[in-house]
This record gives structure tokens, C-alpha cells and sequence, in this order.
């Protein structure tokens, strides 16, 4: 290499865009120090992708942490497929009231989710192994105000998997691209199987990211069983 070639230089962290203070409050200090192990250990460790650091705060934290008024004042949250921390470490920061459950099947990334979490003191936060289908998973979370997942599988599975987890009323917030309508006809019927209620589409954080988050919310409710079931259906005749 001579002297007139340079080395490509690896991404640079930067620094809170408009509007993060409006999302993160006086915790605004924490999500740029989680910002920060994102762009170094998160991409070394591969959790995330050299070219999303310049699109960390849009993206991610932000994208993850404008669905906060989506949830209940001191809910009970489990936040599904972790991964990153993306929605659940967001979320702690801009509402340290929740608390959240951070399920992540991959020993790696609970180890990070831990790290994290002592390193930002989110006390509020505790990490589980495991995965929502498993039976000791349902057992020890089951009862949930609310379940959250940031690009973890399609509506039906989903459903089929952290609806379970929820009380009759609890409310799954899944975080969904431009697509979820289209998802949100296809899988109604998988929804309905799972528990689930009528599917709503809905926008957060129009007012501080140029892309809106898009989130389907589908709500717990009572499933009918056995003979309740058979009844309902002779008097519908």
C-alpha cells in the first residue's frame, strides 16, 4: 500500500439525532451509552451489522423505544427473541417502570443481555434462557400484561407462541414492517386458533423518526373450550 491509499475506516459512533431527547428523557445518557456497546461489542459479537451502526438511533433504539406508550403504567413485559436488546433494552430505558424479561434462547446473547443490562444498572431487567414455546418457559413467565418481538417470525407463529404467555387482556406488541397488513389478513385465523383478538395496525414515532415503527397489537383473550365451545356454536345455528 503507498502512501496516497488509505484504509477504509470503520464506522463512527454518532451522537443522538433530534428527538432522541423527547424519546429517552433525562435517561437519554444511557441509551447513548447502549448506542455505544451496540456499535463496538454488539458488531464485534456479531448482534449487529458493521453498516447498521450509522442507523443505530433510527433503526434500533428508537424505533424499538417510541412503542413505550403502548404499555401499561408498571406492566409485566417479556420481550421475545431478545437478541440485541432490541425492543426490550430501549424500552427499559425510556420506561423504567416496566418490568421486563428479556427471552433469549442463544447463550451468547443472554451473556451480552447481561452484561448490558449490568453495565446500564437496569434494574428493572432480567434475562431468561429459553424459548416462549417451551412448557417451563409458559410456567415461569405465563400471567404477562404484555409480550413484545422485534423481527422474530411471522404473525402466526408469533402468536402461537407468545400469545400463551399472556393473561386473558394482555396485549402482544409486535413490531412489523411495511407489510403487516397484508400479514395481519393472512394469519387472522392462526391469530384466532392462538387466543388472539381482532389484529390492529397501528404507527409510533411519526413526530421524531422519518419512518414510522410499525406495530400489530393483537390482545389476549378468553379461548372457548370443550363443551363452552360446542355450545356457542348450537346456538350460532
Amino acid at each position: 500500500m503507498n502512501e496516497t491509499e488509505q484504509r477504509p475506516s470503520a464506522p463512527t459512533p454518532t451522537g443522538p439525532p433530534p428527538g432522541a431527547d423527547q424519546v429517552f428523557g433525562s435517561r437519554l445518557d444511557l441509551a447513548v451509552r447502549f448506542h455505544g456497546l451496540l456499535a463496538q461489542r454488539g458488531v464485534e459479537l456479531g448482534l449487529i451489522g458493521p453498516r447498521e451502526v450509522e442507523r443505530l438511533w433510527d433503526r434500533h433504539l428508537m424505533n424499538s423505544a417510541v412503542i413505550g406508550d403502548l404499555f401499561p403504567q408498571n406492566a409485566r413485559v417479556v420481550d421475545v427473541g431478545s437478541g440485541a436488546g432490541l425492543p426490550g433494552i430501549p424500552l427499559a430505558i425510556a420506561r423504567p417502570d416496566l418490568r421486563l424479561t428479556l427471552l433469549e434462547p442463544m447463550a451468547r446473547r443472554v451473556g451480552w443481555l447481561e452484561d448490558v443490562a449490568d453495565e446500564l444498572g437496569l434494574s428493572s431487567v432480567t434475562v431468561v434462557r429459553g424459548r416462549a414455546e417451551e412448557k417451563v418457559v409458559r410456567q415461569n413467565l405465563g400471567g404477562a400484561d404484555a409480550v413484545t418481538a422485534r423481527a422474530v417470525a411471522p404473525l402466526a407463529k408469533l402468536a402461537g407462541w407468545c400469545l400463551p404467555l399472556l393473561r386473558t387482556g394482555g396485549q402482544l406488541v409486535a413490531l412489523k414492517g411495511a407489510s403487516a397488513a397484508e400479514e395481519v389478513e393472512r394469519d387472522a385465523v392462526a391469530v384466532k386458533a392462538a387466543g388472539g383478538g381482532v389484529a390492529e395496525v397501528v404507527a409510533r414515532g411519526g413526530e421524531v423518526l422519518e419512518v414510522p415503527t410499525t406495530v400489530v397489537l393483537v390482545q389476549r383473550v378468553e379461548v372457548e373450550r370443550g363443551r363452552d365451545a360446542r355450545r356457542r356454536r348450537r346456538k350460532e345455528r
